[in-house]
């Protein structure tokens, strides 16, 4: 019963979207040129009195896909070594990771009873870019994201905590950041999902989203 009631709640909160975190390290800023090097995903749910909590975690480190191009800057930015032997065992294409990433995000949806992921990412619309130039790229028919609409931390963050860098914006919310880990794309993710949680969380607990569901069934809004 509180499942379906969790469900419910997760369904209602965003208008049947499910928001999904993502995080990906790239070779730069053109996301029709650079190569994707990482990508995260965290997925949400929602407990039986409305909290939105991390679900579960994806991560991969992905080849550059032929052609591509890496700045050494980005590499020196984000401590990646793509000749590291680790790295090449585990590496997967973009095609592949896309996938591997896809599915699970495509239960969740399902098992939340929504229509759609929504990407959560910080500075939203740099992943969110990336992301879809990689979608195009391999051909991918079923992207499970909406294609340009996003929820941007960075964003929320400087409304809630006047904060728009994640380290800062995760401190002034009680979050531990440790900045020898950032930049790797699981823990960029996961610290991104704890802050998108808290400041929804927050605005719940303030009375905010009850208002804004009391003034929608007077006005006839859904």
């Amino acid at each position: 019963m509180s499942e379906a009631i969790a469900r419910e709640l997760m369904a209602q909160r965003f208008r049947s979207y499910l928001p999904v975190v993502v995080d990906l390290e790239t070779g730069g800023f053109n996301a029709q040129g650079d190569a994707v090097l990482e990508i995260a995903a965290v997925t949400l749910t929602m407990d039986p009195e409305g909290n939105l909590l991390p679900d579960a975690t994806y991560a991969y480190h992905i080849q550059p896909y032929e052609g591509a191009n890496v700045e050494q800057s980005a590499l020196d930015f984000t401590g990646i070594n793509l000749d590291d032997p680790l790295r090449r065992q585990v590496a997967l294409s973009e095609s592949e990771a896309l996938g591997e990433i896809f599915r699970p995000i495509r239960k969740s949806i399902k098992a939340h009873d929504c229509t759609r992921a929504i990407l959560v990412g910080h500075n939203a619309a740099f992943d969110q870019g990336f992301l879809n130039a990689a979608v195009n790229r391999c051909g991918i028919k079923r992207n499970p994201f909406h294609p340009f609409s996003s929820f941007d931390t960075a964003t929320l963050a400087g409304l809630v905590y006047g904060q728009t860098v994640l380290a800062r914006a995760c401190r002034a919310a009680g979050i531990e950041f440790d900045n020898k880990a950032a930049h790797s794309a699981r823990y960029d993710t996961e610290r991104t999902a704890e802050l998108f949680c808290a400041m929804v969380n927050r605005y719940k607990d303030l009375g905010g989203w009850q208002l804004a569901q009391r003034e929608q069934e007077m006005d006839g809004t859904d």
